[in-house]
């Protein structure tokens, strides 16, 4: 409620503001995120960047063919802002198909998205802070990756790569941890393909073993029926999984307003989340959801925001949304907070919180 003596100030001397104190007028009526009017103010309404945390993380997205032109002689330099990380590093347009080669056999061949787009692209939703994940196009050659990770620097960028497990070697682990790798990606829901409980042990167990001494992140893309298997496994490998994509739900036997325990695997992820060492990414909601305002999600959204919201949920954008370029992700930033209930506490959490405990960020 505005006072008495406010609204006499307002009455005296509404009619000669000038720009600037109209605008200084305005502002003393915003109150968290919603504005309020009096006398004709116009209505002020926090951007989406206002809401976001300051320091959040943006914990999945990809860089392809970036063409980064780096002297390598000497140690990267990093800056404090994101426009200056943007504008003090040389980025050519052509993409360079014999420094970054595909995968045999990839399964789509992507437009260039090098890292000062993806800068741009967090500068537009206030995030400065970025996981840069291996795409299943480049295989296990992480070269793109890791020259936009080290442009990027330790101090706003993690790494999540793939590598095969009887190929790699101690001196390379050692080396990508210092440029700012923490975690490894198995990918089966990207190339269709699919495990036995057994072999998906396995290799569970094969990777475990070699990232453990770094504390790395054992990331995985599999479909959310795999979770009953997951259920089983992940308590003796020691070490913390993330599920990418609200874990990859099959939404179709599951009705607009339906029950999120009705899919597949939804009781075991529940299960693996409270036992802790299982992370979840709210992200990517059109690889799942057939709604464009994700109503037949958000049940499991805010379910999953009930159990695990403050300790082991995690906002992530998955630009540039490959196969689904242009894709606008800010609506779904604002429905995710919208389920957060506009939590400032949940919202910190999502968005800053979980992911520096999850990633290993040193405040």
């Amino acid at each position: 409620m505005v006072s008495l003596h406010m609204r006499r100030f307002v009455s005296v001397f509404q009619k000669g503001l000038s720009g600037l104190s109209q605008l200084l007028l305005e502002l003393l009526y915003l109150r968290k995120g919603r504005s309020q009017t009096y006398a004709g103010c116009p209505v002020l309404k926090r951007t989406l960047v206002d809401k976001i945390p300051r320091g959040s993380w943006d914990s999945h997205m990809h860089v392809v063919s970036d063409d980064t032109e780096q002297d390598t002689t000497r140690e990267p330099v990093y800056h404090a802002s994101l426009h200056e990380t943007i504008t003090n590093i040389r980025y050519n347009v052509q993409v360079d198909p014999v420094e970054y080669p595909l995968v045999e056999g990839a399964l789509y061949t992507p437009r260039p998205h090098p890292l000062a787009q993806a800068l741009q692209f967090e500068a537009s939703t206030g995030i400065r802070n970025i996981v840069l994940v291996q795409p299943s196009i480049y295989g296990t050659d992480n070269s793109c990756l890791l020259d936009a990770l080290r442009a990027l620097g330790p101090r706003h960028g993690r790494g999540v790569v793939a590598f095969d497990c009887n190929t790699i070697d101690t001196v390379t682990l050692q080396k990508w941890h210092q440029w700012g790798v923490r975690g490894v990606r198995v990918n089966t829901q990207s190339i269709g393909m699919h495990m036995g409980e057994e072999e998906l042990a396995a290799t569970l167990r094969g990777y475990a073993d070699i990232i453990r001494p770094y504390n790395w992140v054992l990331q995985l893309y599999v479909p959310l029926a795999t979770a009953v298997v997951l259920e089983n496994i992940v308590p003796e490998l020691g070490v913390r999984v993330c599920l990418d994509h609200f874990g990859s739900p099959d939404l179709l036997v599951v009705s607009h307003n339906g029950d999120p325990y009705n899919i597949p695997g939804f009781h075991s992820l529940i299960k693996l989340l409270r036992q802790g060492k299982t992370y979840v990414k709210l992200s990517a909601p059109y690889r799942i959801s057939g709604d464009h305002t994700w109503g037949d999600l958000e049940p499991v959204g805010r379910e999953l925001l009930k159990v695990a919201g403050m300790s082991q949920t995690i906002f992530a954008s998955d630009w540039p949304h490959t196969r689904f370029e242009g894709l606008d992700v800010k609506p779904y930033m604002e429905a995710l907070l919208d389920w957060c209930g506009n939590d400032e506490a949940l919202i910190e959490r999502v968005f800053k919180g979980n992911a520096e405990t999850l990633w290993g960020v040193e405040l």
